[in-house]
Formats: structure tokens, sequence, C-alpha cells
């Protein structure tokens, strides 16, 4: 991008500061400088007018699950545990998997979405790692990936009905993290809970010893790959921080000694409760079978409730709570992701600035890139979006993806008023010289 100054609009920069009426420079694909109020005259530059907008970073997904069947104008009902997963009985292989991927990513970047951190593929295939190099190449339109490996649970029995022998233990814990690191993976998943979802009171179930996260956390340090994981059930969560994992999802029945642990550890460690999907389950199922008496069986309703009761705590001791998670299912379809911001203001007691910041600055630190990526910063990546409105007023008009005016990712323009989504580095239409 030719050097560009985004005026007259608010600025939030993603350091938690509230917005104020600034401008944003851009030069090639990283921002040059912010500065506060508007300069009038703008010679030989390129200007964005953001006339009653707010210039902020783009945003980043904390848990993303881009091979999830459904998205926004692409709803599958058939995955949709636990009333149907027929959707396991038809998979026809690499390319339509890949094909899938490749939709989601767009999807999800449209909504504003420019990075995205994995929280696991949902079949045993490269398909994240592929997706990752070929939207870094500009070959396909997507937000920038860490990707994931497959969920690995600590079952022998494995998905497809035969049984794995040496499943279990530490040295196979280990040899799961060689093997997903030797395909690429960034990150490797394991469920260290159970999940009520598969099993009754399976929240409160945790599938792994100590020994045996152990031996992943070390094997991971080796390979050079981070650890995420599942983790409800308070001893989870504890297994996890000893053990070293990166990226902690859930923490929904934590308790003090688990929440002592995280905090001793927060400088390390993030955590993400994934409201999105759980909030679905308890209000937003019907249509698909999931009724109030499924939400409770499935352990949904005490889920909303466990975490009303932990984040505020999370919140309180500074631990790094992001928002996302577990968007791919016919209730909570990919697209929808902006929906978390609003969920940990209203549910969980972040306040709107909170969870912006936790959406872009703290976003860029668990993508590894928390030096230039997540803030409208001097030497930071141009990933920016125009949005219609205040969103630290209000961060519900981030989910209708008409009040994003611009998104602008590594400098290069992905939406502007006067072309698609998708479009490549140009001159907008509403800019002037």
């Amino acid at each position: 991008m030719e050097r560009t100054v985004i005026t007259n609009g608010l600025v939030f920069d993603g350091s938690g500061t509230p917005p104020a009426p600034g401008e944003v420079i851009i030069d090639g694909d990283r921002v040059l400088a912010t500065r506060a109020g508007w300069s009038g005259g703008h010679p030989g530059e390129l200007v964005i007018d953001a006339t009653g907008c707010t210039v902020m970073p783009g945003m980043i997904e904390s848990h993303a699950h881009l091979t999830f069947p459904s998205a926004v104008g692409h709803i599958d009902p058939s995955f949709n545990p636990p009333l149907d997963v027929s959707f396991f009985h038809h998979i026809e292989g690499m390319a339509a998997e890949l094909a899938r991927a490749e939709r989601n990513a767009l999807i999800l970047l449209d909504a504003g979405f420019t990075s995205a951190y994995s929280a696991g593929s949902l079949l045993p295939m490269p398909t994240e790692v592929i997706l990752r190099d070929k939207i870094k190449a500009g070959a396909v339109p997507g937000p920038r990936m860490r990707a994931a490996s497959m969920e690995r649970d600590n079952h022998p029995q494995r998905p497809d009905g035969h049984t794995e022998p040496d499943w279990q233990g530490p040295d196979a814990c280990a040899a799961f993290v060689r093997e997903q690191a030797g395909m690429g993976f960034d990150a490797v998943k394991f469920l260290l809970s159970n999940d009520d979802v598969f099993v009754p009171g399976g929240s409160h179930i945790t599938q792994y010893t100590a020994e045996e996260a152990s031996a992943a956390g070390e094997q991971a340090r080796e390979s050079g790959v981070w650890l995420n994981c599942h983790a409800q059930s308070a001893e989870s969560v504890k297994i996890a921080v000893r053990a070293g994992f990166r990226s902690i999802y859930h923490c929904t029945y934590a308790d003090s000694e688990a929440l002592d642990l995280l905090e001793s550890v927060k400088d390390q460690v993030f955590v993400s409760p994934a409201p999105g999907i759980i909030y679905a389950n308890v209000h937003e199922g019907a249509e698909f079978g999931m009724d109030r008496a499924v939400a409770e069986r499935i352990g949904s309703v005490a889920a909303l409730e466990g975490m009303a009761e932990v984040y505020p705590e999370i919140r309180k001791r500074g631990i790094r709570a992001l928002p996302g998670g577990d968007y791919g299912f016919p209730n909570n379809p990919i697209g929808r992701n902006a929906r978390d911001l609003e969920l940990f203001v209203d549910l969980l007691g972040y306040s709107p600035l909170e969870v912006l910041t936790a959406a872009t600055r703290l976003g860029g630190q668990l993508m590894g890139m928390g030096g230039e990526l997540g803030m409208l910063a001097p030497g930071y990546l141009a990933d920016v979006l125009v949005v219609a409105g205040n969103p630290a007023a209000d961060v519900r008009i981030l989910q209708d993806a008409g009040n994003i005016r611009y998104i602008i990712q590594g400098g290069r323009y992905h939406k502007r008023p006067d072309g698609p989504a998708g479009t490549a580095d140009g001159t907008p239409a509403s800019t002037s010289r």
C-alpha cells in the first residue's frame, strides 16, 4: 500500500485506552505512525475519510475451527453433536476438506478477523497446514493462521471404530506431539478433560495423567510447537498449567487452586472460555433440536453458569482471557465470531474496552507476534478495520459486517467501499489526495 492516511475518525490503537480523534498512517505493509487529532492537509498522500467511524486493529480469533462445517450461509446440521454426527460418514477427502476450510477462512476474514489461532482440526489431515501456507502465499484470502492438529483424546478406540494399540501413556503422548510437529502444525491439541457432550458428567472427568501431560509438554518444547487443550475440570486445568500448555480452553470449573496456578503463569498462558457455543446451546438451538432439556443434559446450562462465576475472577487476577471459539456448529456458525465480544461484556463481566483489547493486542500476543500484531503502532503490521460507529460504546456493531467499511490486512485492501471483499490493493473511491 502506498503511503495512506486514515483521518477524521476515532482511533482505537489496541492499547486499552478509549478511542479518540486521531490519524493512522500506513506505508507498505506496516503502520508508519499514529497521531492524535486531525491534521488537515495531506499533500502527496492517499487519504481515507473515516468520518463517523472508528479505526482499529483487525480482530484476532483465539479459538478457531476453520475445518468445522457450518458457516454463515452454509449451515450443515450433520455436525451437531450429540444429536447428529453423520457428517463423519460422508468425508470426501482432502480436496473437499480444504475447499471448505478455504471457504470458512474467507468468511472469517470478511467478518473482520485478520488473524486466527487454531484450537484444533476436525480430522487427522494436514488441512490447516496447507490452508495456512496458501493464505501466507497470497493464493487464497483468509486470516493469517497458527495451525493446530486434530484434537487428541485419550481413548484407544478411535472415531472410525478401530482400536489404536499403545495409545495411552507418556511415550504415546510424546509420540503424538512429534508426529503432529512433523506434519507442520504450529500447535498440538489435547482433550485433557472429557465433555458432557460425549458422556454424562464428562466435563468433570480428567482424561490424562500428570505424567502423560508432562511428557507431551517436554516433547512440545523439544519439537518447537505449542500445546493447546480442552480443559473444563479443575484438575485438567492444573495438569495443563504444570505441563506447560500455552492455550487452555474453557476452564469452566476451575477451583481456587487452579486459578492460583493460572495466575502464577499469567505472562505465559492464555485462556479462552468460548461462551458462544454454550450460549447458543442454551438459547439458540431449538431449530436444530437443541432445546432446553438437551442443553441441560449436555451440560451447557451448568457450563454457562460456571463461566459466569469463574471469569470475573480470571479478569480480576489479570489472567489473559480472549474472546472467540467453537464457531462452526449449525447454531453457532463461523462468521458470527464477533458475538463473543458481546458475551464477554454481558455474561463474564468485562468492559467493552477490555474485550476489544483482548481481541486485538492480546490476540497478537497469542499468535506469538506481540511486537508486530494487534495494535496500531509504528512498525506493526497494517491490519486495520474502519468501522462505522464506536465499538467501545457498543461492541455489538462488530457483528454486522456491513458496519466494517474497510478491511486492510498487511497493507492490502480486502474490503473497501468501492469493491467487494477480496479486492487487491488499490485506491478506494472514497479517498482523495
